[in-house]
């Protein structure tokens, strides 16, 4: 049998969650829009796996969207065949934890191999219609850790371009609370919400950027947990503020407010929501820590949320591929 016929029979595809930690600029006059830093999480994660069919079809949980996604990149690239997905694992939709993106860039992935098609980030992004405003969940899909993306122009759909990536030191972990309560915003709704947002005053905008620049990312290569968990509850707050006449007030609702601020008083060294939450995360230098912080806001929550305590994700999604050969010499 020919090596040039062979094909994957199986590919699978496992995917790590983000923490979308703040947008760098909503207002845009130096000519890019959005920009921010994030996280991955190994935990919660997508898991699929996908196989040659004829037609396209799924089995799973959030099979449906899988499908949708699916159907999107066949449109977007001709692909020559149809497949099968079954959807393993998923993490909790509209929460703040980019289900969306990493379901679609792991459904992307898993087809791209399967018929040999370019498999770079911003490829399979538009292909799903992912990162039209954050590319943090597209580039923590690729490569894990922590990243820094640049924003995008007003006038341009690509992906906005990676600015940094730099590994989160091994013994930092982060503690995450969901609250039982409303979604944060998504779709439509997302959409809007950005659109009606009033530009933040330009001196806040220069003091995120600051602070991200001259000392959130040099203590995190320094691994000076103090000053980059002080830098990232201050953009934490910055932020919120902009984000205030949308989700009426600084988090997204009374309660991930006081969350956020029981996960401070209790020893955190930076704290804040993802996204538009209601997650809420902590970020502590070791596992002993985590492990007293995740049992103090369990106490906390009762029976009214999930908690989970976990390192970061050192790497992206991780791609196995089971191959079979076709045709003869």
């Amino acid at each position: 049998m020919s090596q040039r016929n062979a094909r994957p029979s199986r590919v699978t595809v496992e995917a790590p969650a983000r923490l979308h930690f703040g947008i760098l600029d909503l207002r845009g006059h130096r000519g890019r829009w959005f920009g921010g830093i994030g996280a991955a999480i190994p935990t919660p994660s997508v898991r699929l796996e996908a196989i040659p069919a004829v037609e396209l079809t799924a089995a799973g949980p959030d099979a449906g969207r899988a499908l949708e996604f699916a159907e999107r990149y066949v449109a977007a690239t001709g692909m020559p065949g149809g497949a099968h997905l079954t959807i393993h694992r998923v993490i909790p939709s509209h929460v703040g934890l980019g289900s969306g993106t990493q379901l679609g860039l792991s459904v992307a992935r898993a087809l791209a191999e399967l018929y040999g098609l370019p498999s770079d980030p911003p490829t399979l992004a538009a292909a799903v219609g992912r990162g039209k405003r954050s590319a943090i969940g597209t580039w923590t899909f690729a490569l894990g850790g922590f990243v820094l993306e640049g924003g995008r122009r007003r006038d341009e759909t690509a992906v906005a371009p990676l600015i940094s990536r730099l590994p989160v030191p091994p013994a930092w972990h982060a503690v995450i609370a969901i609250p039982e309560q409303e979604a944060g915003l998504s779709g439509a709704a997302e959409v809007a919400a950005f659109r009606d947002l009033p530009p933040p005053e330009e001196r806040e905008v220069e003091r995120v950027s600051h602070l991200v620049l001259m000392q959130l990312l040099p203590a995190l290569a320094d691994a000076d947990l103090t000053a980059f968990g002080a830098a990232l509850s201050e953009v934490q707050r910055i932020t919120g503020r902009w984000f205030a006449p949308a989700q009426g007030g600084a988090f997204a609702s009374e309660a991930t407010r006081e969350l956020v601020e029981r996960m401070e008083a209790f020893g955190a060294a930076g704290v804040g929501q993802s996204s538009w939450g209601p997650t809420v995360y902590g970020v502590v230098p070791h596992a002993d820590q985590a492990r007293d912080l995740a049992q103090r806001v369990r106490a906390w929550l009762g029976d009214t949320g999930q908690v989970l305590e976990t390192p970061f994700a050192q790497r992206g999604a991780v791609v196995e591929s089971a191959w079979a050969q076709v045709g003869r010499d």
